[in-house]
């Protein structure tokens, strides 16, 4: 197991140094300067880290609607290492309504810094700059936090009953805010509910928050909740608040509710016969056990890694020097190099070392039909090859057998894989999670098929990582990356996880292959995690003390 654990952080360079601990940021700005006279900003900040001299983007807040001072509710979580200067860039965007995307949204400053100028403050206020200059007089606030070693969640369902009605013609649209108290008195918000609308009894969705973002661990640390009726113009109107802590909404565990007053302060103090402004509900406190990636690699969950190359005419002769399959003497080509180094970090959590590799859009021996996922190997009774350099060496073999044809499409070897995994999860144990890489040069031809494999395959115990490879236009790519937006099959049915990670080769072709390998596998520790707990499988081997411990009284 030693080994297993060793390797896992070695390559994930999780002790590339020892992490010593982790840091959570929150992010709020000030005095947004509006888009135009006539509508307010919908903000959105974008955390960027550098490496290698580029910045790549390591998560994003939520949209607020009409706001010129947000303070989001998303918290960011990254790795601290005292020893290195990890810099940091916080971009402010204005997204339209229509479209949650960052290609047509306003940039409206940014602020670049070192995690340790944040930690070494706690609290970090600069100016928002453009192009070097202040950006009006907009500014950002990151707070950090250490995070404590408890990953356990907590499950919230709210409703309120007999709100008051703060609008003219119709009811209140009530949404609730939950702010944690710190030790220094000031507030962080924990959570923002939707928003109900036209409605005094609202009942929002159940929703999840680590219960140290909710009390920092402390059972009774005051938590402040107050009730607003949303407006479109962003002066949302006051209903009223409540206190609490975490040891009183644990009432809600067993199937009992508890309830608050919400009270408004000035009501209170005006109206003679003032009771409250409603009352609010929880309906249920339940509190999730959360396991780390290390926990199922520890336990024995075996990555299982596919590669799938594409072979279509687009790539050019594999004879000809300027063709992307060129094999070139001495310097691998960019399919090669992409492979070596996904692979090589991938191989070392499967413990028979034996992948499958496939090829789509070639005409194939032996009466040369197009094929979308045939054996690399040509053995499709057994398409595992021996290693990855077994990988190479069926790669390298096939290229003078096969004929280079099209069009791009990926949907079969998605579903391929799907069917693999499909029968690893009806073992409801944490024992195979399946990686595919797709290797490809332009963009596919079957997106409606590929979105409906996607969305299918996010209910299995897998992620699809794609590079482009080559100087195409990926643009059409990034949407199976969920990272913009929710990807969702072309009848509209939504994806349960985000398992697409799709980057463009040349944007690490200066890089080392660390680099490559580091960007398409980051977000895969959670996607196993994720995965693995919202369907309630524990890591094996961990005793049943372990496994039942939940956040102590």
């Amino acid at each position: 197991m030693s080994n297993i654990y060793e390797s896992a952080a070695n390559t994930l360079g999780l002790f590339s140094s020892p992490c010593l601990t982790k840091v959570e940021l929150r992010v709020a700005c000030k005095g947004i300067s509006d888009r135009d006279a006539l509508s307010k900003p919908d903000p959105c900040v974008v955390l960027k880290m550098q490496s290698h001299g580029q910045w790549f983007e390591v998560d994003r807040t939520e949209v607020i609607r009409s706001s010129i001072n947000p303070v989001f509710s998303k918290v960011f979580t990254v790795d601290f290492y005292f020893e290195e200067m990890q810099r940091l860039r916080f971009e402010l965007h204005d997204i339209s309504s229509s479209h949650n995307g960052l290609k047509e949204a306003d940039f409206l400053g940014a602020m670049e810094c070192t995690l340790g100028q944040i930690v070494s403050q706690r609290k970090l206020a600069k100016p928002l700059l453009k192009q070097g200059n202040a950006a009006g007089k907009s500014s950002i606030t990151v707070t950090a936090e250490e995070l404590s070693g408890n990953h356990d969640y907590v499950e919230l369902s709210f409703s309120a009953r007999k709100l008051d009605d703060k609008d003219f013609f119709s009811k209140s649209d009530p949404f609730l805010e939950i702010f944690r108290i710190n030790d220094d008195s000031s507030s962080s918000l924990v959570h923002r509910t939707e928003t109900v609308m036209n409605n005094l009894n609202p009942i929002w969705k159940t929703f999840k928050v680590s219960l140290n973002t909710l009390c920092s661990g402390d059972n009774d640390r005051e938590l402040k909740c107050i009730v607003w009726d949303w407006d479109s113009n962003g002066k949302h109107d006051f209903i009223g608040e409540f206190q609490t802590t975490f040891k009183e909404m644990r009432g809600a565990m067993d199937g009992r509710q508890v309830q608050w007053e919400c009270i408004n302060p000035k009501y209170q103090v005006k109206k003679k016969n003032y009771r409250n402004s409603g009352i609010v509900i929880l309906n249920q406190c339940k509190i999730i056990k959360m396991h780390s990636f290390l926990d199922y690699i520890m336990g024995g969950c075996q990555i299982q890694f596919t590669v799938a190359i594409d072979f279509t005419a687009s790539n050019g002769d594999p004879r000809n020097s300027c063709s992307l399959h060129y094999i070139h003497p001495y310097q691998p080509n960019e399919y090669l190099k992409a492979l070596v180094a996904v692979g090589e970090i991938c191989q070392d959590y499967d413990s028979d070392k034996m992948f499958p590799a496939f090829g789509f859009g070639a005409q194939i021996p032996p009466d040369f039909k197009v094929s979308h996922d045939f054996a690399v190997n040509f053995d499709e009774e057994n398409p595992e090859c021996a290693g990855i350099q077994g990988v190479v060496d069926a790669y390298q073999n096939c290229l003078p057998k096969i004929q280079l044809y099209g069009p791009t499409n990926i949907a079969p070897i998605i579903q391929k894989v799907a069917s693999s995994a499909s029968e690893e999860m009806h073992t409801k144990e944490a024992m195979e999670y399946f990686i595919l890489l797709i290797l490809t040069d332009g963009v596919i031809t079957d997106m409606a098929d590929t979105r409906e494999a996607i969305v299918h395959a996010s209910h299995l115990p897998m992620s699809v990582i794609i590079v482009g490879i080559g100087n195409a236009d990926f643009s059409d790519m990034q949407m199976l990356d969920g990272d913009d937006g929710i990807l969702r099959s072309p009848k509209g049915e939504p994806v349960l996880r985000d398992i697409v990670q799709f980057v463009p080769f040349r944007n690490f072709k200066h890089a080392s292959p660390a680099a490559l390998a580091k960007s398409v596998l980051a977000e895969v520790p959670n996607q196993v995690v994720d995965y693995y707990n919202s369907k309630g499988i524990k890591p094996k081997g961990l005793s049943d003390y372990e496994s039942s411990r939940t956040f102590s009284p």
